[in-house]
């Protein structure tokens, strides 16, 4: 997973990964992520498969989500974060 910084806003490329590598990952970085981080931009991709859209949408869960937002742009989903 690549992961970049654009203020207070990370990016988090899962392309080439696995489902649960995918997951743990995630969820690893959901929790270690800076307090002033806000938003997780999630790059799964769609047309490759759907594997990786489908466990951000629908099977990630963590308590420091707070919301999904799902982008115009399929290959992407946005993770709104809690303090």
């Amino acid at each position: 997973m690549t992961v970049t910084r654009n203020g207070n806003t990370l990016t988090a490329d899962l392309h080439g990964m696995q489902e649960a590598d995918a997951k743990k990952a995630l969820e690893r970085l959901i929790s270690s992520a800076d307090k002033s981080i806000t938003e997780i931009e999630v790059v799964h991709g769609h047309l490759g498969g759907q594997v990786l859209m489908n466990m951000v949408q629908k099977k990630l869960k963590h308590k420091r989500i707070e919301r999904k937002i799902l982008s115009l742009n399929r290959g992407m989903t946005s993770l709104l974060i809690k303090e």
